[in-house]
């Protein structure tokens, strides 16, 4: 599994060994992803909009694929650029695209 992969992707799917760092109550299907992220430097984030993710142990790295095969709509953000995050109010809701920075890089600009 890698942390980043040339972008575009050439389907415009996530690939397969495309890793991901994904909440835990996304990855074990007790809340929806309502924001996925992928950051300037190309690494990709999932998450369920409500709980704080830098809570310990709230995170894991998955394959985002299989995160995908539970969710297919989050192949609809396969092309989002990186320093662009995804959000949406509930599942099968459209994603609206807005720009993406950690709270620390935000409060530096």
């Amino acid at each position: 599994m890698f942390r980043t992969l040339p972008f575009p992707f050439p389907d415009g799917r996530f690939p397969r060994s495309l890793g991901a760092v994904v909440q835990r109550t996304v990855a074990e299907g007790a809340l929806p992803a309502l924001v996925v992220a992928h950051d300037s430097e190309g690494c990709w984030l999932i998450g369920d909009g409500v709980n704080d993710p830098n809570e310990p142990g709230a995170c894991a790295v998955y394959g985002i694929v299989h995160i995908a095969e539970d969710d297919p709509t989050l192949h609809e953000t396969a092309g989002l650029r990186p320093g662009f995050a995804a959000y949406r109010d509930g599942p099968g809701q459209p994603w609206s695209i807005e720009p993406f920075a950690y709270e620390d890089e935000a409060a530096e600009g």
